[in-house]
């Protein structure tokens, strides 16, 4: 078979099986399994490939049709132009959560070049978010908390490679509950569990099978992370710092009136890339600090 007969063959395979995109997940695990950028393919369409070869894809065609992710078959994803590895232990990266730590660094990058600048990553997983934060932040220090050991391992790992290990101290636990007494940020962002329970089992397979369940469920109505974070974040947060997290679909408006009720300050709800209102900033009311309500 020549690499063309196996991207249409592949191609119709995995089109049976319902997946998305069915020739671009077949050429992205071609390039793959043939060590090769995506584009070299289509310079060696008449390339007959060997019996070696073609027992490299075809486990791999099999593992897409029966709905494991592209990215925890490769072994990685790209965010924020970072490669990033991801297993069965961690969420894998969304787009729309780019924009979250691009809005985080914007921030951090803002603030006094006198003095370094923090921020908490809560609820880590792969890393990721602290990761770009650390690369596009070089004076960030970074605290990033998750309570799944298991994806922390892959998040020092994440942090090791990308040569930023020496500025994101992980911490294991739920919530703030790990967090040193008098600890302060510039910046926490989280992008939280926020899928209603009863919503997990009509996710895709490739989220609702192989995404941790402790990444997605929020709780009977996808909230149970805004309302920890609304009571206890302004305890952590400097007078002049920002809490930015990403937020599910049509969640915005309970959102908001979560951190409103608590005396935060609502900045912006921005959207992502399919225009749904996305991501949260937030700032202290002046109650929370001891001085007197904004209300």
């Amino acid at each position: 078979m020549t690499v063309l007969d196996v991207i249409q063959s592949g191609t119709s395979f995995l089109a049976r099986k319902g997946v998305d995109s069915p020739r671009l997940q077949v050429e992205l695990l071609l390039a793959h399994a043939l060590k090769l950028p995506r584009l070299r393919l289509y310079l060696n369409f008449e390339r007959t490939l060997s019996e070696l070869e073609l027992q490299t894809i075809r486990p791999l065609l099999k593992r897409r049709a029966a709905r494991e992710p592209l990215q925890q078959i490769v072994g990685s994803s790209s965010f924020c132009g970072l490669e990033i590895a991801v297993n069965s232990n961690v969420l894998i990266p969304r787009p729309e959560t780019e924009l979250l730590a691009e809005r985080g660094w914007r921030f951090l990058n803002c603030q006094s070049s006198d003095a370094r600048v923090s921020a908490l990553d809560l609820g880590t997983g792969s890393g990721c978010i602290a990761i770009a934060l650390a690369v596009q932040s070089p004076s960030a220090q970074i605290d990033a908390t998750d309570i799944s050991g298991p994806a922390l391992v892959t998040a020092r790992e994440n942090a090791k490679w990308h040569r930023v290990l020496d500025r994101i101290h992980f911490r294991e636990g739920n919530g703030f509950s790990m967090l040193p007494p008098g600890r302060m940020f510039d910046l926490i962002v989280s992008n939280p569990p926020y899928v209603a329970s009863h919503e997990i089992a009509s996710l895709q397979p490739e989220v609702r099978d192989h995404d941790p369940r402790l990444a997605l469920d929020g709780g009977p109505e996808g909230l149970d992370f805004y309302e920890l974070m609304a009571a206890e974040a302004g305890a952590f947060l400097k007078p002049c710092g920002r809490l930015m997290a990403e937020i599910g679909d049509d969640q915005s408006i309970r959102v908001c009136e979560l951190f409103r009720q608590h005396n935060w300050i609502v900045e912006a709800v921005e959207r992502d890339y399919t225009g749904r209102e996305r991501i949260l900033v937030a700032a202290v009311g002046r109650s929370l600090n001891g001085a007197g309500s904004n209300q």
